[in-house]
């Protein structure tokens, strides 16, 4: 009989990681260093936590420094003399309420992309049934190659879930995006993903994103740069904290995520009437997408020949989906983004007044790393009392769950009948 109800003793816990078994898998990258603190936050939480490294793992670190911060028996080697019992890899795979890999190399997200089972740790994924948590760390142009982002694509088509590497210095000295996320922010996603009980369980949110085509004929449009990046990234750091998403978006070449409801729209009109058909009233709209103000009154059906060296358009307005939704928002919590290219908090605090939002997030797409179809943003977060938080430069994933847990407070008040919104009414005009 395997001693595995010794190992995992009592029932399987609460919501969170207290009282829960979480098997963490080393892989050999610098950042291996981080998940020592990653185990410690976790233990401390209460949860039961069991390691298993890579040979390379244990070149950065030891396993007794894991095994010390555990206070369990560390797991390396496949075909080694059990320590506990006669199966471990079934054991650790069956027991686990979460499997969480950080560092995860291209290497280990290769293999379990294509189901090789060549160590412990991919034999362990290969048979478990618990949530995967995968935390990519490398080299900058090793994520962006796209051989790895086909298998990361791969894995996320089949449930497993990725926490999107952070941007900054790396160990090559390059700056990139590639940075194993700070362990607060790994522990976090640890808790959120547990059966849907994260912070925003049972809670709706409403994402708009990418950009709107205005067509002047069958070839030709009025659109943005946008590429929906800030959106999805919204979109998926909701659904890991639990909340029930719809995304409507623009024409984007973004892939749609596991877990979130998808509607493709092409022009703002049909982007203002999924949004209202799509929106009860309740829980919170993070508005992120980029939507035409103008269009041409009526589409020509064949393509304008080159002639003349001046053509004149005519223009009218199209509908205006932030301020639609901003008329019916009730309990709701709405959350707007302004790009802007100058006065960027004046501009920002007029179209949060009226547009009737409780947060707007505002940024000067003329600054290195803030603009359109980049990976990082640097916002500045502008409240109704005239609070102003000025965001650093940071990726997409990190400001989305930055605005999510700013605006959580506002959206459980919500839930519970909040009062009227402080913004105040009408057009500051």
């Amino acid at each position: 009989m395997s001693a595995a109800g010794d190992l995992f003793p009592g029932p399987r816990g609460p919501a969170g990681p207290a009282g829960r078994t979480v098997i963490v898998g080393v892989t050999g990258g610098i950042a291996a260093y981080k998940v020592c603190e990653v185990v410690s936050r976790l233990v401390k939480l209460g949860a039961r936590v069991y390691v298993v490294m890579t040979r390379a793992a244990t070149k950065f670190v030891a396993p007794l420094t894991f095994q010390t911060l555990s206070g369990n028996p560390v797991f390396i080697e496949m075909l080694e003399p059990p320590q506990l019992f006669n199966v471990e890899h079934v054991a650790l795979a069956e027991k686990a309420d979460l499997c969480v890999i950080a560092p995860a190399t291209a290497n280990i997200v290769a293999k379990i992309a294509n189901g090789i089972c060549d160590d412990l740790l991919t034999t362990v994924i290969c048979a478990t049934r618990a949530p995967v948590l995968i935390c990519p760390a490398m080299n900058h142009n090793m994520y962006t190659n796209p051989i790895y982002q086909a298998n990361e694509k791969r894995l996320r088509q089949l449930g497993y879930r990725f926490l999107e590497p952070g941007y900054g210095r790396l160990a090559s000295g390059v700056v990139g995006r590639g940075r194993l996320p700070e362990p607060p922010e790994i522990v976090s996603a640890i808790a959120s993903v547990f059966a849907g009980q994260g912070d925003y369980a049972g809670i709706e949110v409403l994402v708009t994103a990418g950009p709107t085509r205005e067509f002047i004929d069958p070839v030709r449009c009025l659109s943005n740069p946008s590429s929906g990046k800030m959106g999805f990234a919204v979109a998926e750091a909701a659904a890991a904290r639990g909340a029930t998403v719809h995304l409507i978006t623009g024409p984007s070449h973004l892939p749609d995520q596991a877990g979130v409801a998808v509607t493709r729209v092409v022009t703002a009109a049909e982007m203002h009437d999924a949004a209202i058909a799509a929106f009860s009233g309740d829980g919170v709209v993070i508005a992120t997408a980029a939507v035409s103000d103008y269009r041409p009154p009526v589409a020509l059906q064949h393509k304008i020949k080159k002639g003349a060296a001046h053509l004149t358009l005519e223009l009218e307005l199209t509908p205006d989906v932030l301020g639609s939704l901003g008329a019916r928002k009730e309990r709701a919590v709405l959350v707007g983004f302004a790009a802007e290219t100058e006065d960027l908090i004046a501009n920002a605090r007029h179209k949060l007044v009226r547009k009737n939002l409780d947060l707007i997030v505002a940024n000067d797409i003329t600054e290195p790393g803030a603009g359109f179809e980049t990976d990082t943003n640097i916002a500045h977060l502008v409240w109704p009392d005239g609070r102003i938080e000025q965001r650093p430069l940071e990726t997409k994933r990190e400001l989305a769950e930055h605005i999510l847990t700013a605006v959580l407070p506002l959206v459980q008040r919500g839930a519970e009948g909040r009062d009227e919104s402080p913004v105040t009414r009408g057009d500051p005009d």
